[in-house]
């Protein structure tokens, strides 16, 4: 079973768990439910697995998040 991990997959508010884009992501396919940072478009169409562009990045950018375990040390994506 996968583990997941406060405030990289989702974070609280008050009693509420609030599942962040990368959750869905790794979900594979839209729940349909209307959450709030759903990854998919259109949004919130069930099954959907068209993930917005936004949330793509380059095999570069992922190499180099790799490369930095986590951490974008060298790379400035605004430049």
């Amino acid at each position: 079973m996968k583990s997941y991990k406060e405030d990289i997959h989702y974070y609280m508010e008050g009693e509420r768990v609030i599942f962040t884009a990368l959750f869905h992501i790794e979900r594979g396919q839209c729940c349909g439910n209307g959450c709030r940072h759903c990854p998919y478009e259109p949004k919130h169409k069930k099954n959907n697995q068209i993930i917005q562009e936004k949330y793509l990045v380059t095999k570069e950018e992922i190499d180099i998040f790799k490369d930095n375990k986590g951490y974008d040390t060298t790379h400035n994506r605004n430049s």
